[in-house]
């Protein structure tokens, strides 16, 4: 059964405003939701995760009000924010195993056969004794995976789990991510496009507080299809490429910029087709978002 937020909407004390009346489904199996810092995520996955409340809206799951019944979600969540702490003098298997007895995992032999699993899941058993304070971003992280899987959830959310993480470390943690979405529903947040652009079945892209796109990597590819362009040039002309077109990249290549831009008809002046990619996808978006212009959006550097 799908996660359900209708019109969610929140403002801070200081007048910040996270959320607009910010509508999504969140259908299970993987979900990747993508948006720049300051776009709305985290208070988003504290809300769902019952941690703040919002001014206004609904969210439901599973046959629960999630605003009203918040005990009932907890019951059956799993939660890895982007920053956690854990005790670093005690061994992995000994924190795993308190954070299980919190969950209600009470009979010991239960939470024992539990916590050997959950270790090998996440490839921690072979270090099982050793305190955590040894262990590298990558092993921490996948220990909170392990922790937030330690009630067997039915929704699991985890919120910029790769930053800082060596490419070896991220692709192992996502890797261990499809798995578990097998089953469960499962929200990515991240601002890191490679993140999702493999594994997740549907992406939304948030900015602002609300919702600027949702669907399925295919078809958010397809709507952009025929609009990407690409063009080599020396980077003392980067300047004049970005007044003159609707630049959505640019990155090194070769001594040379690598430009990727967004028209409707073929721009000429040297521009060839690319197919394009969730990177475009994203990027095109957050430029189109309101409030947002060619003027005002600096182009990314991939």
């Amino acid at each position: 059964m799908s996660l359900v937020i209708e019109q969610l909407s929140k403002t801070y004390a200081n007048g910040v405003q996270a959320l607009r009346d910010l509508s999504l489904t969140v259908p299970p199996g993987l979900f990747g939701l993508l948006g720049p810092n300051g776009a709305g995520k985290s208070t988003l996955m504290r809300t769902i995760a019952t941690l703040q409340r919002p001014d206004s809206g609904k969210i439901s799951f599973r046959g629960i009000d999630v605003l009203s019944e918040p005990a009932r979600l907890r019951a059956m969540l799993g939660y890895l924010p982007q920053e956690f702490g854990l005790y670093p003098s005690m061994p992995a298997d000994a924190i795993l195993d308190h954070f299980a007895l919190l969950k209600g995992v009470t009979n010991a032999a239960v939470r024992r056969e539990l916590v050997h699993r959950l270790l090998e899941q996440v490839n921690l058993y072979e270090v099982r004794h050793n305190p955590v304070s040894g262990f590298s971003g990558g092993m921490r992280q996948r220990l909170g995976i392990a922790i937030a899987l330690s009630g067997n959830p039915s929704l699991l959310i985890v919120d910029e789990p790769t930053a800082g993480l060596d490419p070896q470390e991220r692709n192992r943690f996502l890797n261990l991510l499809a798995d578990v979405g097998e089953d469960v529903v499962v929200i990515l947040s991240t601002h890191i496009v490679e993140d999702v652009r493999d594994i997740c079945s549907e992406i939304a892209i948030i900015n602002g507080g609300t919702v600027v796109l949702h669907g399925t990597p295919a078809r958010v590819l397809d709507d952009v299809r025929g609009r990407i362009w690409r063009k080599r040039v020396p980077r003392k002309h980067t300047q004049a490429i970005q007044a003159q077109y609707n630049v959505l990249s640019m990155r090194l290549s070769a001594g040379q910029s690598l430009v990727h831009i967004f028209s409707e008809t073929a721009p000429g002046d040297g521009f060839e087709p690319v197919e394009p990619d969730l990177e475009d996808v994203y990027f095109h978006r957050l430029r189109a978002a309101p409030g947002q212009s060619r003027g005002n959006a600096a182009p990314a550097t991939r």
